[in-house]
């Protein structure tokens, strides 16, 4: 049974998480045709290196999220302070109704509601809040999971791999992390591929889903 999600909505508690947890499968979208919103809330910039300018990110996500193929005005960057966004969870919360307000999505991709980082999870509990009766599907990270289930898997090619790692190297402040590197990233895709059977994949939770 193919599914009819031409409608997505990306939540991403910081610049690069969405692009982390399922760059591939964003970018297989939007070579089909679909259109894809990404909502990021935090940019982090307290946790900047120094040398960088503090609102670097918000560059670096613009560059990587066009590399995906996303469009500018598709790109929304909230300004939460990072790791503070349970501080602030009913104004999340408006802002992911004012989000819902803006169309009919189909489908909204969020962390895994086992994702034990306090923004992640902020932003997991307040997007199953707003969306509650839209299918929602769990993006892995799997450094911040105590638990996963690979419940739901896209298959993806070499050229979604490849395009993923090259939004991913946007980041350049971000440094050498473990799990920007491109072995990081094609290991884990070649992992979830073989689950199903494909050279590539990646995997979702599956939080709610509507027929």
């Amino acid at each position: 049974m193919k599914l009819n999600y031409n409608d997505i909505l990306v939540l991403a508690p910081h610049t690069d998480d969405g692009e982390l947890g399922m760059g591939g499968t964003i970018n297989k979208l939007i070579s089909e045709g679909k259109h894809v919103t990404y909502a990021a809330f935090s940019t982090a910039e307290e946790s900047v290196p120094e040398g960088f300018p503090k609102d670097i990110l918000k560059t670096e996500v613009r560059a990587a999220t066009a590399v995906l193929g996303i469009k500018p005005d598709d790109l929304l960057v909230f300004n939460y302070q990072v790791r503070k966004l349970n501080y602030s969870r009913q104004e999340v919360l408006d802002d992911l109704i004012k989000i819902r307000a803006m169309k009919h999505f189909d489908v909204v991709f969020m962390p895994s509601l086992h994702d034990i980082h306090q923004d992640h999870t902020t932003v997991a509990q307040e997007g199953l809040r707003a969306f509650k009766n839209t299918t929602i599907l769990g993006y892995e990270l799997i450094w911040n999971n105590l638990t996963f289930n690979t419940q739901c898997f896209v298959k993806l090619e070499e050229e979604h791999i490849q395009t993923k790692i090259l939004a991913l190297r946007e980041y350049r402040s971000q440094g050498r992390r473990d799990y920007l590197s491109d072995d990081f990233i094609r290991s884990l895709a070649r992992a979830r591929g073989v689950q199903v059977g494909s050279k590539y994949a990646e995997a979702f939770e599956v939080v709610r889903l509507f027929l």
